[in-house]
């Protein structure tokens, strides 16, 4: 057509269905299952309930074809009247072919899950995170979707040239990300349930970089190495204090090094804080030969040998920095301070670079990592 001397080419394209959030798929899902679910019922001639309802699992995680059920669903008597076809049912609903429903993790000091395989007999998963993927069997091995932020963070890491320890390799979920993205050197990964260890063989030779990994199976307290680590990676919650004289023996004497120290904060009221006034904030230590705290501020000093992040060796924040977490670094640094001068008889000097939030556990406990240079002083 032709308007004012112009020629205007008009173009008609198939209109196509916007995809459909993640959210929008859980929430189909779950519509699925209850349909499902209802619908045996009334063919078994069971009297559905709002009790029945809200017996259903409102969260899962798919592991390729299993879906694994969160804790606290399909507790009714009624349910154990309806196997199989309960189970069948629900994997119908959900698009697999086998159901596990996850419990508590057991206190046997491997963190094992305590997983009931529902439907299928094999209970080993494949699941793919930035381009990693980890197998594990799902009765045996822990394994955490919400610590992805802290694989994707180490994956932005340079290590280059560096020889990273991670005290608490489990299959692998800090372990690859060193060795795939980060680009270390070697890792030597740290692990004492044998179910995990087979997992993060398996896992190194899948993803092509067990020649750069050294497992050792065992008790990390025990591990016979020492002044070998640019990095070590502290990944166990809720609390891995009892690796930090470990982790201060492994860092290299001449150099130092970063440890990623994990842990659980159990948060409590608080009033908001600057960023302004975080970074003015004192995250330096040195101990001297007496063991005394000297006065050291380090939370405005350029760190050249901070690679992993490029940045000011600085407390980063993104709003309010929650003070009992600040609190918790300062100590935890004078605290690594006072292990370091005991391990290599000198003092070290010890700077908070960063406080990662990786996520939230109801209520008021969250899992934060603390990067902590430690150098000779």
């Amino acid at each position: 057509k032709i308007l004012l001397g112009l020629p205007f080419v008009f173009d008609f394209y198939p209109h196509q269905a916007p995809v459909p959030s993640k959210r929008c798929s859980v929430k189909s899902a779950n519509d699925k299952l209850v349909v499902s679910v209802r619908s045996l019922l009334e063919q078994r001639e069971e009297v559905w309930s709002e009790e029945l309802l809200g017996d259903l699992p409102h969260s899962w995680h798919w592991h390729g074809d299993l879906a694994l059920l969160g804790e606290g669903s399909f507790n009714q008597h009624i349910w154990k009247k309806m196997e199989p076809e309960i189970w069948e049912a629900v994997a119908l609903a959900l698009g697999v072919k086998r159901l596990a429903r996850v419990g508590r993790v057991s206190t046997d000091g491997y963190r094992t899950p305590v997983v009931t395989m529902l439907l299928g007999d094999d209970s080993w998963v494949s699941h793919v995170d930035n381009g990693i993927r980890y197998e594990f069997d799902v009765t045996k091995c822990m394994f955490s979707p919400g610590n992805i932020t802290e694989k994707l963070r180490i994956a932005s890491f340079d290590c280059r040239g560096e020889t990273v320890v991670d005290l608490y390799a489990g299959i692998g979920y800090f372990t690859l990300p060193y060795l795939v993205h980060a680009g270390a050197a070697d890792v030597h990964a740290c692990e004492w349930n044998p179910h995990a260890v087979r997992a993060l063989q398996r896992n190194l030779e899948l993803n092509g970089v067990s020649t750069r990994c050294q497992v050792h199976q065992g008790d990390n307290r025990e591990l016979p190495l020492c002044d070998i680590a640019d990095r070590v990676n502290l990944g166990l919650i809720p609390s891995s204090e009892e690796g930090w004289p470990v982790a201060c023996r492994l860092l290299k004497k001449d150099s130092g090094g970063i440890l990623h120290i994990h842990q659980n904060m159990t948060s409590r009221p608080q009033h908001s804080e600057t960023p302004e006034a975080c970074l003015n904030s004192p995250v330096g230590n040195i101990l001297d030969s007496s063991g005394n705290r000297t006065n050291a501020e380090f939370s405005r000093r350029k760190s050249t040998a901070a690679r992993n992040c490029g940045k000011p060796s600085q407390m980063q924040c993104s709003g309010a920095l929650r003070r009992n977490w600040q609190e918790w670094a300062e100590s935890t640094s004078c605290r690594i301070a006072s292990l370091l001068l005991e391990v290599h008889g000198h003092p070290w000097r010890t700077c908070v670079q960063h406080i990662e939030h990786i996520k939230s556990y109801a209520p008021h406990v969250d899992h934060v990592v603390l990067d902590l240079e430690c150098r000779p002083a």
